[in-house]
């Protein structure tokens, strides 16, 4: 079925613009280790932690596993202690990215400046916090970064993550587009369904974190996007859904 011009480019950001999530993964253990609590979180149980998404959701996910019937704190002092465990990871993840851990994937820059170019416009839709994207972008791009995105949509706009569609449909509603003028980049299960069910075709570049997913209705996968071009975009966005 035809969607017509394509006006408009969302992207992910952890997996997606960036290989982050080792670096993420290694925060995590630096803050567990502040805070005393000897949790060591390796490659195969962050694989699996990242079926849940946002991090103090993975925090409490994992608080609740290894203490499945103990509750040593009552709710007020756990909602306490993970903002604490999230913050002291927050600025590890930052620091990192400041010290050059992280770069983005191949071909995205390239795609976003000729999207640019040709008068189409970015938008950001992501479950990560503001501090992140933050990091990231200031880093690959400039200080300016923010001039390049019409939208930005993250945790604090969007409570409910992944694969709710909030996230999304804020964005279409701020880029005031139908779904049918853009097209999402994912690099997971949860971002392909977030994507989706707000009615967008969304193109996949799975990470080592993200290979085994299932991406049955992505409008194409694709190792990275350093040969992706709008040209190609465009042919895909009328392709039916696998």
């Amino acid at each position: 079925m035809a969607t017509g011009a394509l006006k408009a480019l969302i992207f992910d950001v952890d997996g997606t613009l960036a290989d982050t999530e080792s670096v993420h993964m290694a925060a995590f253990n630096h803050a567990f280790a502040e805070v005393g609590l000897g949790w060591v979180w390796s490659t195969d149980m962050y694989i699996g932690l990242l079926e849940i998404s946002g991090g103090k959701e993975r925090i409490l996910h994992y608080w609740n596993q290894v203490n499945p019937a103990v509750r040593e704190l009552d709710a007020h002092a756990l909602h306490d202690q993970i903002v604490r465990i999230h913050e002291l990871k927050t600025a590890a993840y930052e620091a990192a990215v400041n010290s050059g851990a992280v770069s983005l994937r191949p071909g995205v820059l390239k795609l976003m400046d000729e999207a640019l170019s040709a008068g189409l416009q970015l938008s950001i839709a992501t479950t990560t916090s503001p501090v992140n994207i933050a990091a990231l972008m200031r880093h690959a791009v400039g200080a300016d970064w923010r001039l390049n995105f019409s939208a930005i949509g993250d945790a604090s706009t969007a409570p409910i993550k992944k694969p709710h569609p909030q996230v999304y449909l804020q964005m279409l509603a701020a880029l005031k587009l139908p779904a049918a003028a853009c097209l999402a980049f994912e690099d997971s299960n949860n971002g392909l369904r977030a994507a989706t069910a707000a009615g967008l075709g969304t193109i996949i570049t799975p990470n080592p974190f993200t290979a085994h997913h299932d991406f049955t209705g992505a409008l194409k996968v694709v190792p990275d996007l350093s040969h992706v071009t709008l040209t190609a975009l465009r042919q895909w966005q009328n392709f039916p859904r696998a």
